[in-house]
């Protein structure tokens, strides 16, 4: 057990922060001027530093390259009303990461080095925390094989980094979706539960492909009978019929999203009542034709709630209620901001303050 972290850091020479536009900050186009790095190495981890942001050197031989093995995390800091900092939920993110490990035959982080490395990396980078609203500081820790090996096995050396992105919202609109029916995003006994890079490689094609007919994102299907709901990009997916919160239920082909947790404990804290199960593609489109389904919305750690205001399904369109009547989701996601930002009481103790 590490209790505290010898951490060496090495400052930047020139600091790009003067440089940034901070009213123009696309999501994950930049990065702050430090960034804190690990290896795992004889079975355990050491040689932490905070080190300037820049390229690192790699073998062309790296197992990840070749293999794949890799996973990640996202979460986010926010600039507090008092000017402070905090950090939303990173303890939720790290029990997630490590599940992910397991399931990826990759070591487990301790807890003591994720907080600790992202504690001293925010202290040194505290300036680069947007103090605009609907901003915030995006996090993503990483880690990948760094074994210099061809041979089909586990990798017995990693690396583990955290970098952070000033960033806006993710999206800056209302979603136009495109049920999928062909292509999937996961399958059972896969990798789906897990943040791993093969999800998203997987997911990019037919992204394209509904970009280049129009639609800004996927609703998933399952891999089997493409029946059920199950994510939208790399968001979770919630539907509000009759009142009550309907979202698909957390399996093996699906995401255990922090931002789902969030809204579930925000939504029944509020009264809602909240269903999570498996949710048939057809019963969702049948409860839209028949005005049943009131709100739609993506939910994640880079959405955060991002409404849909149209599914199409094998070329029929569903448009979707009026954004400004969708008060279920509107008003969670101000209660969302309001913890997040510092401005109201944080009653579920969510917000690590730095």
């Amino acid at each position: 057990m590490i209790e505290t972290l010898t951490i060496k850091t090495t400052r930047t020479d020139h600091s790009r922060l003067a440089e940034l536009d901070k009213t123009n900050l696309p999501f994950g186009k930049y990065f702050t001027d430090h960034m804190f790095v690990a290896d795992y190495e004889d079975g355990e981890w050491k040689n932490f530093a905070i080190v300037p942001y820049g390229p690192i050197p790699m073998s062309p031989a790296s197992s990840v390259i070749h293999y794949g093995q890799t996973i990640f995390e996202g979460l986010k800091a926010y600039r507090q009303a008092d000017g402070s900092v905090s950090v939303f939920r990173a303890g939720k993110n790290l029990e997630r990461m490590n599940k992910s490990a397991v399931r990826m035959a990759m070591p487990t982080l301790p807890e003591e080095i994720f907080m600790q490395g992202l504690a001293a990396l925010i202290d040194i980078d505290r300036a680069w925390v947007p103090d605009i609203e609907n901003y915030s500081l995006y996090i993503r820790p990483t880690m990948f094989a760094t074994d210099a090996f061809l041979g089909v096995r586990p990798s017995l050396t990693y690396k583990f980094m955290i970098l952070m992105s000033p960033s806006a919202p993710y999206y800056s609109k209302p979603l136009k979706v495109k049920i999928e029916t062909k292509y999937t995003r996961s399958v059972d006994g896969g990798v789906g539960a897990a943040k791993t890079a093969g999800n998203y490689a997987m997911a990019m094609l037919p992204t394209v492909k509904a970009h280049e007919e129009g639609f800004d994102q996927l609703i998933w299907t399952d891999a089997k009978e493409h029946k059920y709901v199950e994510e939208s990009g790399a968001a979770n997916l919630m539907f509000v019929v009759d009142g009550k919160i309907l979202t698909p239920e957390v399996r093996e082909t699906i995401l255990d999203g922090v931002t789902r947790d969030t809204v579930i404990q925000l939504a029944k804290s509020t009264g809602y009542e909240v269903e999570e199960r498996r949710v048939s593609i057809h019963e969702v489109l049948e409860y839209a034709e028949s005005g049943r389904l009131t709100e739609a919305f993506a939910v994640g750690t880079a959405a955060t709630i991002t409404q849909i205001y149209e599914m199409n399904y094998e070329g029929k369109a569903y448009p979707l209620t009026d954004l400004s009547t969708r008060t279920v989701s509107n008003g969670i996601l101000a209660k969302l901001n309001q913890i997040r930002y510092g401005l109201t009481a944080d009653e579920f103790g969510w917000n690590w303050i730095l």
